[in-house]
């Protein structure tokens, strides 16, 4: 694979869509020191909210990895809009992953490896991170996954 996170997703077929806004009252990142946060992202694609339901009753493991992914897809995007280049994150720190699911449901963490395994694809060794994967009751608009993230910037 390429070096550069542009050229990865590139091999990978991804385009980067045009960040989110936020849907409430809060910024899409804020950057302190050299360290940028990035609010939780949805699984919103092209035509809007993609993956609604709940893991363990109406979406598969599966569907959830999809929606986590999608979440990491736009994590780089706000990323890149942070930025201005993503060559400028040194590194991927930590991501927060919440699934809505049932309170039976107990793969949380092979939902969120959708997310975690694409941004190690995409960003090779600086994209390895610590994580936490949790359930939630629900999540905004009814969202399968939402992700959060810290990177470090250069």
């Amino acid at each position: 694979m390429s070096e550069t996170t542009e050229a990865r997703l590139a091999e990978l077929g991804v385009e980067l869509p045009s960040p989110a806004a936020p849907a409430a009252n809060y910024v899409p990142y804020v950057v302190s020191g050299n360290q940028l946060f990035i609010s939780g992202q949805l699984p919103m694609g092209s035509d809007g909210l993609e993956h609604v339901g709940k893991l363990g009753d109406d979406l598969s493991v599966g569907e959830g990895k999809a929606a986590a992914k999608l979440c990491a897809i736009n994590l780089l995007a706000q990323a890149k809009a942070a930025t201005g280049d993503l060559e400028k994150v040194a590194r991927l720190v930590k991501i927060v992953g919440f699934v809505n699911s049932t309170a039976d449901f107990t793969q949380q963490p092979q939902v969120i490896n959708g997310a975690s395994d694409f941004l190690v694809q995409a960003m090779g060794d600086k994209g390895r991170h610590a994580r936490s994967a949790v359930s939630a009751a629900s999540l905004p608009f009814g969202a399968a996954v939402e992700i959060e993230a810290v990177f470090e910037i250069a």
